[in-house]
C-alpha cells in the first residue's frame, strides 16, 4: 500500500482506496455499536420480570429479594402474581410468569431450571382444649376433628387430593376461602388447619397451639424450589433467582 521513493513514502492506488473505504467501515463501525447500545437500552427499560410465589408459605423471604432485586435494578419492572401450586405451574407452562417460587409436588421436570431453596415443617394449628398437652401428632390421631382447608373453588380438587395422598389426612374436609375464616373458626374449637414455618409466625392467639404434624415417627416437611424454562432463562431471572436464594442462607 505504500511505495518507498528514497527518503520518502507515496500512497499506492490500493493504499488509497484502503484509506477512503476504511473510514467508511469505522464510521459504520461506531454507529452499529452507538445503536446496539442505544437498543439495549431501550430493552432494559422496558423489561419486565413477571414472578409468581406461593401464597400459603409466607412473604417475607420473597418480598425481600423483590426489594432488594428491585434496588439493584432499579430499570427492571416486578410484576408479582401470588396462588397456588397448580395455578402457578400454569402460569409457567403457559409463559404468563417467568420463574415461580413454589413448593415441590412432582419429580424435577428437564423442561425447567429447578433450583432448592427450603424445607419447612408442617404443623398442625388447633385448639388446645381439644388436644391437651401433646408437642406432635399425626393425621391419624386428627381424624376425629375437621380439617379446615384455605382453598378456592377451581383449586379444592387438587388441594384435597393432595392432603390425602401426601399428608394423608383422614379428617372431614372444611373449606373456607380466607386465612382469616379458618383461624376464627379454629379458635372456636371448629376443627384445625395446616401451616407450615412460614406462616405460623403470625399465629399468637393464647387459644391455639401448633403440633408438629408426623407421619409415625416422622416429621412431614415440603421442600420449596424456584422454577423457570431452560428456554426462557435470561440475566435477570438467574439474577432474581439467586437472590431470592440469598434469602434462605
Amino acid at each position: 500500500m505504500l511505495d518507498r521513493k528514497g527518503r520518502t513514502f507515496q500512497v499506492t492506488a490500493a493504499g488509497q482506496y484502503f484509506y477512503q473505504h476504511g473510514q467508511d467501515l469505522l464510521t459504520s463501525y461506531n454507529e452499529l455499536i452507538a445503536q446496539t447500545k442505544e437498543i439495549a437500552e431501550k430493552e432494559q427499560s422496558n423489561y419486565v420480570l413477571r414472578l409468581g410465589y406461593l401464597r400459603d408459605f409466607g412473604t417475607n423471604e420473597f418480598l425481600q429479594a423483590v426489594a432488594d432485586f428491585s434496588k439493584k435494578y432499579p430499570e427492571v419492572k416486578v410484576r408479582i402474581h401470588s396462588s397456588n401450586h397448580e395455578e402457578l405451574l400454569q402460569l409457567l407452562r403457559d409463559d404468563k410468569i417467568d420463574l415461580s417460587f413454589s413448593d415441590l409436588r412432582r419429580a424435577p421436570s428437564n423442561k425447567y431450571v429447578n433450583e432448592y431453596l427450603t424445607k419447612s415443617n408442617f404443623e398442625v394449628v388447633i385448639n388446645k382444649r381439644l388436644i391437651g398437652s401433646r408437642k406432635k401428632i399425626t393425621s391419624h390421631e386428627l381424624a376425629e376433628f375437621p380439617c379446615i382447608l384455605i382453598v378456592g373453588n377451581s383449586e379444592k380438587d387438587n388441594e384435597l387430593e393432595y392432603c390425602r395422598t401426601v399428608f394423608e389426612i383422614e379428617s372431614n374436609f372444611k373449606l373456607v376461602g380466607t386465612y382469616d375464616e379458618a383461624l376464627v373458626q379454629t379458635i372456636a374449637g371448629e376443627g384445625y388447619f395446616l401451616t407450615n414455618e412460614g406462616t405460623r409466625k403470625g399465629i399468637t392467639n393464647d387459644e391455639l397451639k401448633k403440633l408438629d404434624l408426623m407421619n409415625g415417627k416422622q416429621q412431614i416437611i415440603q421442600q420449596y424450589y424456584t422454577f423457570w424454562k431452560i428456554d426462557n432463562s435470561g440475566f435477570y431471572i438467574e439474577e432474581f433467582a439467586d437472590i431470592l436464594k440469598k434469602q434462605f442462607r
